[in-house]
This record gives structure tokens, C-alpha cells and sequence, in this order.
């Protein structure tokens, strides 16, 4: 029930085809105090969390709505989300966002909607196995609280998001088409949020008609690596973002106000098939895991997770506190050095690009900066192959969405699933 899977969900109920949703996640109210308790120090529950439930892994995100995609389908997925609860402004800026405080309540009025036009939604309940018979699908094993059970289905989307690493596994015992896809890992960076104003605003920042700044950076080095930044969260914060025990993953969130203390970004470094090692589609996701629970293990083990301040990784000594920038994430940092927690050639990559960056945007390599490990989940590290009518080489599979390799971002992901759902009502 990410946005690949509510658009899905929604365009097909409005065609009054009656789908069923199937969430392995709670309901977006639930599943926020089951995040929540986590980042106080709680549990970790490792089938509601901030990759898995209602509203999918943007739902703790900074809810951009901006895409690189040109799809008439764009301006639909705006529209619709305004009329479930987002800001009219959506409409109309450049870079519209929504936060995550906002998305919560959408996610919630959009599957309401669902329900209303017919649709049957299904929380805590995962897919365990497609049922095919001569290559197409004639119906889903589904293990939920009542149970194991079978569900007929003649079609199926696929929409279950980046990190849904059992589900890559199922569909590939199975026989579905699937192969390496490039991705990126690297580490969250943080700074203050005036620091970012001021390098980016000069005399003007401070000025009431100015949120809070942001910024895009990248660089390519020599030997064909590139460094970016990735999902930048103006006055947010780092998060917690595991999906499986005994790993440390990072990504970050801001509120529609965007008013925290601290500004943050992905700093990321491209990853491509040939650097995973392993054999088959879903070494990727290995290499993931590898690096997780190395940032598990140096954290601790209590999900804290590594850090660093930017002046000592580039002169390669382990940080022992924090100076000016104080780091957000929750349940807490143990301070150290991320260089047991990434690839050599990533952390190289990185220590090259600082400079680099910050002649781009002054103060980005400030000694004070915070780096926070691991951020392993810009994009899947597989894709589920489909025609062009959207099906995978077992019929009636429709690969969709982020985790399936189709889109990047809750833009392009909504697109995706009201695409995949074209397909389906095109062949009803």
C-alpha cells in the first residue's frame, strides 16, 4: 500500500473492479506508534516499520512530489491527492512536498476511498505464493491473522516496494524473469539548517518569506564513480528505516513545516551489478544486507546507528562526540567510524567528492557535519522483467512500482501502479 499500490488500487475501484489490496503492514495509525516506539528504544517489528505498512516507505519521508518522469498521469496523481488531503500549493510549486505529517492522513483517505468504491483492503496480511498453472496466475497463497489461505486471481500487481526481500525471493523461486539493477549506498549527511540558508540565501536568509533551503548536488569522479546527494530534507530529521532484524538502515524525513534545527541528505555513491559479487538476481539485496549488519554491529547492536563527524572521516580518525551539528536520528548514535560499515570504494568515492562538494555549496565538508550509516535503500537492487503491456514473463504478474524497478520516488511510483491498472482494465 505504497503509492505504486494505492494508485493501482484506486484507478481499478473506480473502473468497478472490486480489487483486493493486501498489506503485510498495519494501518498507517498503528503502524506510526509501532515507528515511533522503535525510535524511543522499543521493539523492532519486523513487518511494521518504516519500509513496511500503509503509505509505504514515503510515508516517513519529506512526501516529495516532484519527478524527472513526463506522464500526463502526473498532474492526475496531484489532483487526487489534494482532494485527499494535501495542500492546494501542490499544484502549483515547482518542487512540491508534503511531509510526512500530511501523508499519514492521506494514505488513510485514499484507502477509505478504495473501500468506499468497492475495493477490500487486507493489513497484516503478506503474499506467500502465487498460484500458476501454464505459466499464468490463477490465484495467491496469503498467510493473514485468520490464517493461510487461498485467494482466486487472474491478475496480480506486484507493488510491494524496495525492500520486500522475501517476496523478490518467492516470485524468483517461482520463475518470474528478474535481473541485477544498479542502485547506490552510502550515508546520510546533516548539517544545521541555517548553515544551508546561509550558503544558499546570503544576506536574504533569515527572511520570513523564505522556507527553509535546500539543495542537489553531485559530482563524477575519475574512474567513472559518481557522488550525489539524494532525497534532501530542509529542518528534518535522520530515521531509523530497518526492515529486517539485525540491521542498522538510515534515510530521512522532514514535516510539511520543515522547521527542525538540522537539514539532511542521502550522500550517495552508484553501486553497479558487477560490485555486488554473489551469484544470480538478488546478490544485490546481499550485498545490502552485508553492509546493514556491519553498520548493526558497529552501532552496537541495539539499532544505534554509526556516526561520524565529516572532519574526521576525511582524515580517516574516529569521531568521539559531536560539535555543532547534533545528529537527529533515533534511538541514538555511537560514535565512531563508518569505514568498517561501507565498501572501500565507496567510502574512497565519498572522502573525493567532499571537497568537491563543497565548492558547490560552501560549508557542505564543514569538520562539524554529520555522517550517519547506512543508507542502503535509494532504490531495489533488482528488477522484475515485464513486456511493454506490463506483465511479467508469468502471465497475469504485473511487476509495478519502486521495488519492481519502475519508478523512483512517490511520483513515479503513483504513476506506475495507474499504469499497471491501464494494463489490467485494457485486457478485462
Amino acid at each position: 500500500m505504497g503509492p505504486a499500490g494505492l494508485f493501482a488500487a484506486l484507478t481499478l475501484a473506480r473502473a468497478g473492479l472490486n480489487p483486493v489490496v493486501v498489506e503485510r503492514g498495519k494501518c498507517v495509525q498503528e503502524r506510526d506508534q509501532d515507528v515511533n516506539a522503535f525510535w524511543r528504544g522499543g521493539p523492532f517489528n519486523p513487518e511494521s516499520n518504516v519500509q513496511f505498512g500503509e503509505g509505504g516507505a514515503g510515508t516517513f519521508s519529506d512526501g516529495k512530489l516532484n519527478s524527472g518522469i513526463k506522464d500526463r498521469r502526473c498532474r492526475a496523481v496531484l489532483e487526487e491527492m489534494h482532494r485527499a488531503g494535501a495542500p492546494e500549493s501542490i499544484l502549483w510549486q515547482a518542487k512540491p512536498h508534503v511531509g510526512t505529517d500530511h501523508l499519514k492522513a492521506m494514505v488513510k483517505n485514499l484507502r477509505e476511498e478504495i473501500i468506499a468504491l468497492g475495493g477490500d483492503v487486507r493489513f497484516q496480511t503478506r503474499l506467500t505464493a502465487l498460484v500458476v498453472e501454464d505459466g499464468a496466475v490463477t490465484g495467491a497463497r496469503l498467510a493473514g491473522p485468520e490464517g493461510e489461505y487461498a485467494l482466486p486471481a487472474n491478475a496480480v500487481i506486484l507493488a510491494v516496494g524496495h525492500s520486500a526481500r522475501d517476496t523478490f525471493e518467492m516470485v524468483h523461486g517461482m520463475g518470474a524473469a528478474m535481473s541485477r539493477k544498479p542502485f547506490a549506498i552510502g550515508a546520510r549527511i546533516e548539517h544545521r539548517q541555517d548553515a544551508i540558508n546561509r550558503a544558499q540565501y546570503g544576506p536574504a536568509a533569515g527572511h520570513p518569506a523564505l522556507g527553509a533551503a535546500d539543495y542537489k548536488l553531485a559530482v563524477h569522479l575519475e574512474g567513472g564513480r559518481s557522488v550525489y546527494t539524494f532525497c534532501m530534507c530542509p529542518g528534518g530529521q535522520v530515521v531509523a528505516a530497518a526492515s529486517e532484524a539485525g540491521g542498522v538502515v538510515v534515510n530521512g524525513m522532514s514535516l510539511y513545516a520543515r522547521d527542525g534545527e538540522n537539514a539532511n541528505s542521502a550522500l550517495l555513491v552508484n553501486v553497479l551489478p558487477e560490485d555486488f559479487g554473489g551469484e544470480g538476481p538478488l546478490a544485490g539485496v546481499e550485498f545490502q544486507r552485508r553492509w546493514e549488519r556491519a553498520a548493526f554491529e558497529a552501532g552496537g547492536g541495539d539499532y544505534s546507528a554509526p556516526a561520524q563527524r565529516v572532519g574526521d572521516f576525511l582524515k580517516k580518525r574516529d569521531s568521539t562526540g559531536p560539535g555543532r551539528v547534533k545528529p537527529s536520528y533515533r534511538p541514538g548514535v555511537k560514535w565512531g567510524s563508518l569505514d568498517g560499515c561501507l565498501p572501500g570504494f565507496v567510502t574512497d568515492s565519498m572522502r573525493k567528492a567532499l571537497p568537491l562538494l563543497d565548492k558547490k555549496l560552501h560549508g557542505f565538508a564543514d569538520p562539524d557535519a554529520v555522517l550517519t550509516g547506512v543508507e542502503t535503500r535509494s532504490s531495489s537492487p533488482v528488477r522484475i522483467e515485464r513486456d511493454d503491456g506490463c506483465q511479467s514473463n508469468i502471465r497475469g504478474l504485473y511487476p509495478c512500482g519502486e521495488g519492481a524497478g519502475y519508478a523512483g520516488g512517490i511520483m513515479s511510483a503513483a504513476v506506475d501502479g495507474i499504469r499497471c491498472a491501464e494494463a489490467i482494465i485494457d485486457e478485462s
